[in-house]
């Protein structure tokens, strides 16, 4: 085979086993933390404003160890079911079902782009006015990291609109609309518009923090090139009334995400 007939390399095909993600400091949580994390309980959903540093999906470690498994046991449930999901570092609103037919008609209105959601993101560099993103996102095959997403031409459709609320110290408070659901979203459209969030191992500076944090943990390194030990990223609202939910739900501005923002000059708007 001649060099021009020879496929191009691939770093997500040179090792048979790709490195997958693991849990770190994976931790238990406590019938108390949980029952202070309940923002909304009827006979029909639980809706928790879920911290930056919990997994949604049960793990290996044991009901208490994930947030669906934790309020499976706690309200004694046959399963938790999740209307949608955050990722492990990513805090605010959860929604759950407590039953099956409640699950597929929320579930189903997802789909049908029945339910708004509201974040608010700590981006890298400051929005000089409100953007909309309207990129396409696929896998990202030329990234170390085997599930990171990117805009690519043949990719999925997705919308992300962007508005800043505060800049200052280099950083922007934006509120973030997402006309569509597509995995890590905001994430790589921030990172295909140049303003990363903040605390970004994946879509910050270098992918590579990632395998360094599966493979050594939060480092004083990996603080110096992301300022915080997880993306700064919180789902603040989430309306269902078009999904038959009477009730519009809303976490504030979580302690970390706040005391950054203070930190670095940035106004947290009244009410966030």
């Amino acid at each position: 085979m001649s060099g021009d007939d020879r496929p191009a390399f691939n770093p997500r095909l040179a090792c048979p086993w790709p490195r997958r993600a693991r849990l770190v400091n994976v931790g238990q949580i406590a019938p108390a933390e949980l029952d202070s994390w309940i923002i909304h309980h009827d006979e029909q959903v639980i809706v928790t404003n879920k911290p930056g540093d919990i997994i949604c999906h049960p793990s290996k470690d044991g009901p208490w160890s994930s947030l669906a498994g934790a309020v499976r046991e706690h309200f004694g449930l046959a399963a938790a079911h999740l209307v949608f999901r955050l990722d492990r570092e990513t805090s605010g609103v959860v929604v759950f079902a407590k039953n099956p037919a409640a699950a597929g008609r929320l579930q189903k209105a997802m789909q049908r782009r029945q339910v708004g959601k509201i974040y608010l993101a700590i981006m890298t560099g400051q929005l000089s006015g409100p953007v909309t993103v309207d990129q396409p996102l696929g896998d990202d095959e030329g990234s170390p990291v085997y599930f990171k997403a990117g805009v690519r031409p043949d990719g999925r459709s997705a919308v992300t609109h962007f508005a800043p609320l505060a800049c200052g110290g280099g950083f922007t408070l934006a509120r973030v609309v997402t006309e569509t659901g597509r995995m890590h979203q905001i994430r790589a459209h921030a990172q295909w518009l140049g303003h990363s969030l903040v605390g970004d191992k994946v879509y910050g500076p270098d992918a590579r923090c990632y395998l360094d944090f599966l493979d050594n943990g939060w480092t004083p390194a990996l603080e110096e090139k992301l300022l915080l030990p997880r993306q700064a990223l919180h789902c603040a609202e989430i309306d269902m009334r078009k999904a038959g939910l009477e009730r519009v739900f809303s976490v504030p501005l979580p302690a970390d995400l706040r005391a950054f923002c203070a930190a670095r000059g940035l106004a947290v708007p009244e009410g966030l």
